[in-house]
């Protein structure tokens, strides 16, 4: 800093003079600093400089020191009156004089800290936190501690302003700050929650710019992880994870089970492998808790826990609770009753030899496997079990329970249970009322649970306990559903009511009673009336249930408009609305809504479900028109592209009796004409998927297109089906106006598979043949005769007196590539069919 750039105003203080003669030694005094206004205005650089480096020759070290100590309390008043810039100009000009070096530190120790906080104090009130950024950092140059400058005052004021930063946002110069702040060895930490700040950051970058200021850092990193997690930000939890291993310079074994539980929040248990993997190739043994959350995240796929818990033991790390408790968890999701039995056997006789100790976890996931599946009676032997290990029921215990029932259809055992877990004195939460209700609903009770659910409203759940002695401990009742008899024993024990749970329904509890409304759709209206007065909002499944509602009182226009009341209302509409407003309207034959709402439905890109599609394939019983049978065919195959499997036989069965009416006007009776299919029995164990993609195919063909039917590959019923299709197609279309250009082209594969009259390929020809010829009536050609040719004399052919040459109608080359013979084409001249078509009523006649 030069002398220019601090020059101001000349001093009101005069500069100490030197005495004309040394007065006599019973007048001598210490020198004094001038006593006039100390800060009025600073000094000139020059004069400070020439104080301290032209002293007169009788001067001694003590003067210098009491021209420091008068320097070092001027700066200080300048600092206390927030005059910064003029502190520094008197600091940089003694600390940068040669002549004092030795005694700088001197002038630093006599700085008064708390006049400069309070100057710093007086100017971060003024919101002016940049220039006082700039004065620490000059003081910082000139070897002024800038933590010796602030005291506790100063760091609050401090820390509000920086807290101003995070109020409003501005979290990348509120980091920034952080790190300068923490570069000056200024105490941080109270400056704000660390981990609230994390939970602000949305940068993983700027987070682990932010940990690393504090000097527990892992620990901040590992709760950045776990606020990435939350977010289900996965990719920047794994940033922050790699950042970790960098700074820590190893594996944390806290942050990789940080890192896995996010995997599993996210979903990516793929990531949380390759991280165990990773782990692995580089020599690591992970240990429990480790080994735990990897299972825990692919607890989901069992063979995948079964191998974890293995390479567990192979390592020698000892499984805890947890690890069993996790295991017996992949049990219950794979459905694998009988492992899980055998686990539970293994953890037991541990707890027998006093390795471990069950706990409710253990017991509640144990009676959950048997929930699933339907095993109430084993559900309920565990919870004798549990309470003869005096471990007491917890309220997912008791939830499970109550399920093991529902589920088995056993509403009493259920209501059964529900009382003794009041009777033991656990506090049931709405997810348990809401059990037993679907239970009774679900048993078509429904007038017992409307009962049970008003009651309840009422009077609200007492709780009751025994007075000593009770199977639950001091607050256990004595109720016992297993073995009734027991009960006895405690009827003489007095039972008082301990407190009284008021009932708070949910929506769920309401969808639950409004599936109770059979077809009174008023009630159900009536029940979403009341659940909007208890401060609830009905959601898409309450939604859905009216309009199923709706459906089965074969009330359409209510369920169409209560489906719109539903968009209107703000919900947004998912499969299962759309779908419960197709049923509804297959229910009552009003195919055109439920097809349109089927299209409306593929446009807001909504993916149709397994019910979707199958509700819609069995819309109708039979077909009436070309466009039934083109829309029914369309749903079919984009279900099968969706990867839904159909009952293509009674899709098959549909359109064969649509095809079959093309036989109507041909036959006398008037019906369609069958044939015997006794023979071809064990063709209709097949599915069905290529005959019905291929009649797909031809049925999307316009009349005027080239009619090339294609029937390899497929049976004598099959074949039948499909040119049947075609014939059908072209009659109706011409009736529309469409005229017929071509001939119709079979091609059955007769020669290559041989022509004997016991081939597959063969069969299938006569059978065709037979159609054609024998009930419809067509001059069908076969053989040379099946298409047009040009010939020339040439060589006799060894199968052929003739050689054919080119085909005249090109739009038959990709069919005749070979000779025809080889390929087995019949021939419908065009005349054939315009004369065919002609004939009687339309095929819509034939068919009704």
């Amino acid at each position: 800093m030069g002398d220019a750039a601090f020059l101001v105003a000349s001093s009101i203080l005069p500069h100490p003079k030197k005495p004309s003669s040394p007065p006599r030694r019973s007048q001598r005094r210490r020198p004094r600093p001038p006593q006039k206004p100390l800060l009025a205005r600073p000094p000139l650089l020059s004069d400070v400089r020439r104080d301290l480096t032209a002293p007169s020759a009788s001067a001694s070290a003590a003067d210098t020191r009491r021209l420091l100590k008068y320097y070092a309390r001027l700066a200080s008043k300048l600092a206390r009156s927030g005059r910064l810039r003029d502190f520094l100009m008197v600091a940089e000009s003694v600390l940068t004089s040669d002549a004092v070096a030795a005694d700088a530190p001197q002038f630093v120790a006599r700085i008064s800290a708390r006049m400069v906080s309070e100057g710093i104090t007086s100017v971060l009130g003024d919101g002016n936190l940049e220039g006082v950024l700039d004065f620490v950092r000059e003081a910082e140059r000139l070897g002024i501690s800038a933590a010796s400058l602030f005291d506790e005052s100063a760091m609050d004021t401090l820390a509000v302003e920086c807290r101003r930063l995070v109020n409003q946002e501005r979290l990348e110069e509120f980091v920034g700050l952080m790190e300068t702040l923490a570069g000056y060895r200024l105490y941080i930490k109270d400056i704000a929650d660390p981990v609230n700040i994390l939970k602000k950051i949305v940068d993983p970058d700027m987070a682990v710019r932010y940990a690393s200021v504090f000097p527990h850092s892992q620990l901040l990193l590992c709760s950045a992880i776990q606020e990435f997690g939350k977010k289900y930000d996965v990719t920047s939890a794994i940033r922050v994870f790699e950042a970790l291993k960098q700074k820590s310079g190893g594996i944390n074994m806290f942050a990789c089970r940080s890192i896995i539980d996010i995997c599993g929040i996210c979903g990516d248990f793929l990531k949380s492998r390759s991280i165990f993997e990773d782990l692995l190739s580089q020599k690591i043994t992970p240990n429990v808790y480790v080994f735990n959350s990897l299972m825990n995240v692919n607890a989901h796929d069992l063979s995948y826990t079964l191998h974890v818990y293995k390479h567990m033991q192979t390592l020698g790390v000892t499984a805890d609770l947890t690890s069993y408790n996790i295991l017996l968890k992949a049990c219950c999701i794979a459905k694998r009753v009988n492992l899980a039995q055998i686990f539970f056997e293994e953890i037991k006789h541990m707890a027998s030899r006093g390795v471990l100790k069950l706990d409710v976890f253990t017991y509640s996931t144990m009676i959950k496997v048997f929930a699933d599946a339907k095993m109430w009676q084993m559900a309920l032997n565990i919870k004798e079990d549990m309470l003869l290990s005096d471990v007491r029921p917890n309220i997912v215990t008791w939830s499970s329970l109550l399920n093991a029932c529902a589920n088995a259809g056993l509403a009493d055992h259920a209501m059964q249970v529900f009382e003794e877990m009041l009777m033991a004195g656990c506090e049931p939460n709405t997810q348990c009322c809401n059990i037993l209700l679907c239970a009774w609903v679900e048993s078509c009770q429904y007038d017992r649970a409307f009962r049970l659910f008003y009651t309840w409203k009422e009077t609200g759940l007492n709780i009751l306990h025994a007075a000593k002695g009770g199977r639950y401990g001091g607050a256990g009742g004595c109720s016992n559903v297993n073995h009734p008899a027991e009960n006895d024993s405690c009827e003489a024990q007095p039972l008082t009511v301990i407190t009284v749970v008021p009932f708070r329904p949910t929506v769920a509890t309401f969808n639950i009673l409004m599936k109770a409304c059979g077809t009174d759709y008023h009630r159900a209206k009536a029940l979403m009336d009341e659940m909007r007065t208890m401060g609830l909002s009905p959601n898409h499944i309450s939604w859905s249930v009216l309009i199923d509602i709706y459906g089965a009182a074969r009330n359409v226009r209510g369920a169409i408009q209560a489906f719109k009341t539903m968009r209107d209302v703000g919900i947004k509409l998912d499969v299962v609305a759309y779908t419960t407003a197709i049923k509804a309207c297959v229910d009552n034959k009003n195919l055109k809504i439920a097809f349109s709402l089927f299209e409306e439905m593929k446009r807001y890109q909504l993916k149709p479900n397994w019910v979707t599609y199958n509700t819609l394939l069995r819309a109708r019983s039979r077909y009436g028109s070309l466009h039934e049978v083109q829309q029914c065919l369309a749903i079919y195959q984009d279900m099968r592209k969706a990867g839904y499997s159909s009952n293509d036989y009674y899709l098959k069965e549909l359109i064969e009796e649509w095809c079959e009416g093309v036989l109507g006007n041909n036959n006398q009776s008037g019906g369609p004409l069958n044939i015997n299919y006794s023979h071809d029995k064990g063709d209709r164990s097949k599915p069905y998927s290529l005959l019905l993609e291929k009649v797909a195919i031809h049925l999307q063909k316009d009349v005027g297109d080239n009619q090339a039917i294609d029937i390899r590959g497929l049976t004598k019923v099959e074949a039948r089906i499909v040119v049947l299709s075609v014939l059908r197609m072209i009659k109706e279309l011409y009736w529309l106006g469409k005229i017929i250009q071509d001939d119709m082209i079979i091609i059955s594969g007769v020669g290559k598979y041989g022509t004997g009259p016991a081939s597959r390929e063969f069969e299938v020809q006569q059978a065709v043949l037979s159609v054609l010829q024998d009930e419809l009536g067509f001059d069908v050609e076969t053989g040379l005769g099946a298409v047009r040719m040009n010939h020339s004399p040439g060589p006799p052919d060894a199968s052929n007196s003739r050689v054919f040459q080119t085909i005249k109608e090109p739009k038959y080359h990709k069919y005749l590539a070979r000779r025809p013979q080889d390929l087995g084409v019949l021939r419908v001249p065009k005349r054939a069919l315009h004369s065919w078509v002609q004939k009687k009523g339309s095929p819509s006649e034939a068919v009704h």
